[in-house]
């Protein structure tokens, strides 16, 4: 075996490939295997896609999805939070593999003379970097299983290296150490009223080309898989009709978890790769019915309007529709949400009132750039002024200070630094660059990224909130609340005819960066410079979105 880091024999791997089209739902795929197994093994996440940028900090989020941010500071693929959610794992950035990433770390090595003097090439180097990657998170991590999900579809040019790497793993492993998950496709083509098995034979049959059988093929579909359907696309596969699972659509991304259950999946595991795991779904069960219960009969429905200007791609602002849902679903509420361009509320074409005109609560979530920042703010003295519940993520902090310096405070012409252009100029800059950011050339991975502590200031709403006067949550910014505005901003109304007071409750530890903002006299106003909906689960709701909603169930 060619590699650095030897198989220490004890690691499973199971390896998660795509076929037909892409958006079939890899990441929940492999991450509901990971539930099944992860509540008596260790399971360890690692995502491999073939995109040439080094992560997908510098993409933006209507072409890629949002940009989720882990404790150590990787900005990584949104798979990454079905996986933390699923798996209750903190994951790591060493998870995560772009080609981008593998190239640089082989031209490095290159110039190191790592290869002494060989012709570098994609067969063995590559290949063999990717390997000793998997190895050496499997040793480190002392993972019972690495889960690998290979991003794209069989057949794509840029995933072929680490379909090529995965073959070679497994015959380095042996058969009884690896294991091969097929995501496919079973259409019911329009007028035809029946399941088709062919998208799914193509795919398996590019798979096998390749070397790779899969020992377990999930087909992505309307309804169950008939038996004659099973028993076929086995036939022509090489699998029994057992090993042929139905991914049937479903409400909720939770629901995987027990379909698979249900199919039989872990007993697959447990007899091909000899691990005892049966899952314990109890309290997942009963969330997830609470969940299914909402759709159809509710306690009480909630209308939630996310005000925000990456609306051509829902999957912008992924984790906060998640953390929606996960608040709900402890709540006995269905959530429904109303999307708001705020970009269409800042040239006019929709008033604030219009947009949020039968909402119980509003969320103004991060983002960068001036496109759409008037209508936000708009939006948030709108919020504050009816007093509706509101929770203001990241540039929704930003912005809130801003607000509130200019419409309370009678701070005209306060603003962030992100607005200064060569055509306009901040004269009140509330909101900064963060202390050695203002010359900072490189977008990528060189903002305030990961987890940090937060510490809560006593007697306030936050530390109510979160039952303690400090917590730990992950941040993405690159300006600040500037610390010269603080006294003033909190002091208020200088002519005291507005009561409403500004309250900085959370702040750095060991540093003077506001990290929590709060209103006075409103039912619920709560702002954060972190990302709530980065640690929130099914399982463990972010405090601060559990109590927006309850402050919406509870409002008159």
């Amino acid at each position: 075996m060619n590699t650095i880091y030897p198989y220490n024999n004890k690691t499973k791997f199971i390896i998660v490939t795509g076929g037909v089209i892409s958006g079939l739902g890899k990441g929940v795929a492999a991450a509901s295997i990971g539930a099944l197994l992860s509540d008596r093994l260790k399971v360890v996440p690692v995502k491999c896609d073939g995109y040439l940028n080094t992560d997908p900090g510098t993409m933006n989020p209507t072409e890629h999805g949002e940009v989720y941010v882990l404790d150590d500071g990787g900005e990584v693929d949104m798979d990454f939070g079905h996986y933390e959610r699923f798996l209750n794992v903190t994951a790591k950035k060493d998870w995560s593999l772009t080609m981008g990433r593998v190239f640089k770390m082989i031209l490095e090595k290159e110039r190191r003379g790592d290869y002494l003097g060989h012709t570098v090439q994609f067969i063995p180097h590559v290949t063999n970097l990717i390997k000793d990657h998997f190895y050496r998170i499997a040793d480190q991590e002392k993972a019972d299983v690495l889960l690998i999900e290979i991003g794209g579809t069989i057949g794509d040019l840029e995933n072929q290296f680490y379909v090529e790497a995965v073959r070679q793993l497994s015959h380095e492993v042996g058969p009884q150490n690896a294991l091969f998950v097929h995501l496919t496709y079973v259409p019911i083509p329009s007028g035809v009223n029946e399941q088709k098995s062919k998208p799914t034979q193509m795919s398996v049959r590019d798979l096998n080309e390749r070397g790779i059988y899969p020992e377990i093929v999930i087909g992505r579909c309307e309804e169950y898989i008939k038996p004659h359907l099973k028993e076929k696309i086995g036939l022509f596969c090489n699998l029994p009709a057992s090993h042929v699972v139905s991914g049937v659509d479903v409400k909720h991304v939770y629901e995987v978890p027990l379909v698979y259950d249900k199919e039989g999946v872990p007993e697959i595991l447990s007899k091909r790769l000899g691990i005892y795991a049966p899952p314990r779904l109890d309290q997942w069960s009963k969330l997830v019915e609470s969940l299914k219960r909402n759709q159809v009969t509710p306690r009480k429905t909630l209308t939630v309007a996310i005000c925000g200007k990456y609306m051509a791609l829902e999957d912008s602002y992924a984790s906060v529709v998640e953390a929606i849902n996960h608040a709900s679903a402890h709540l006995d509420l269905r959530a429904e949400i109303r999307w708001v361009d705020t970009e269409k509320i800042e040239k006019g074409s929709i008033t604030v009132e219009k947009a949020l005109k039968g909402v119980d609560a509003v969320i103004v979530p991060g983002g960068f750039g001036s496109r759409g920042i008037e209508g936000k703010i708009q939006v948030i003295q709108y919020v504050r002024e009816n007093k509706i519940p509101f929770l203001g993520i990241c540039y929704g902090m930003q912005l809130s200070v801003v607000e509130f310096a200019r419409h309370v405070c009678g701070m005209q012409g306060a603003g962030t630094i992100e607005m200064e252009s060569e055509n306009y100029h901040v004269e009140v800059p509330v909101i900064a660059y963060l202390p050695g950011q203002e010359k900072i050339k490189d977008m990528g991975a060189t903002m305030r990224l990961g987890g940090h502590d937060v510490l809560i200031k006593s007697n306030t709403r936050a530390a109510e909130i979160y039952a303690g006067t400090a917590t730990r949550e992950r941040f993405r910014h690159r300006y600040e609340v500037n610390p010269q505005f603080v006294s003033q901003i909190e002091a208020g109304d200088p002519t005291g005819k507005n009561t409403q007071k500004l309250v900085f409750s959370g702040k750095a530890s060991g540093e003077d960066i506001m990290q929590i903002m709060e209103l006075t006299d409103h039912p619920y106003f709560m702002a954060c410079q972190f990302h709530p909906e980065l640690k929130s689960s099914l399982i463990y709701p972010a405090p601060l979105f559990l109590n927006l909603l309850k402050a919406a169930d509870e409002k008159e």
